[in-house]
């Protein structure tokens, strides 16, 4: 099943993180094949990070990891869906998602959750 995905001109495939428990979307991330192969052989989520060029386990810094539960690929084969057991946060911004962020009609922000850790006491400055 996975050799038939489609990932882009790059290389990746945008893969949704979703919490297991509460249904809650974590956040989007991108892998590349070799991310998606260590994410399935080890059962936790690896993704490539653009900006930086390479492949990092996800909380590899913090300890805020992802254990896979389920895995879902769409109709067309071009983004996967991830349930995950979330350890403390997804967000490195400290919040538990990173759609912490509610925008109404008027198109101001509200912030909808509490944080859950402070990244300055995680990442340093």
């Amino acid at each position: 099943m996975l050799d038939k995905l489609n990932f882009d001109e790059k290389g990746l495939i945008p893969a949704i993180i979703q919490d297991y428990a509460t249904g809650k979307v974590l956040t989007l991330c991108y892998m590349n094949q070799e991310a998606l192969d260590r994410t399935i052989r080890d059962g936790k989520i690896y993704v490539f990070r653009r900006s930086k060029g390479k492949i990092m386990l996800k909380g590899e810094i913090s300890g805020n990891t992802q254990e896979v539960k389920d895995v879902f690929v769409d109709c067309a084969d071009n983004s996967l869906l991830f349930r995950v057991e979330q350890k403390v946060a997804a967000c490195h911004l400290g919040y538990f998602t990173c759609y912490f962020r509610r925008i109404d009609k008027k198109g101001n922000e509200e912030i909808t959750e509490k944080k859950v850790f402070e990244p300055k006491d995680v990442y340093g400055k």
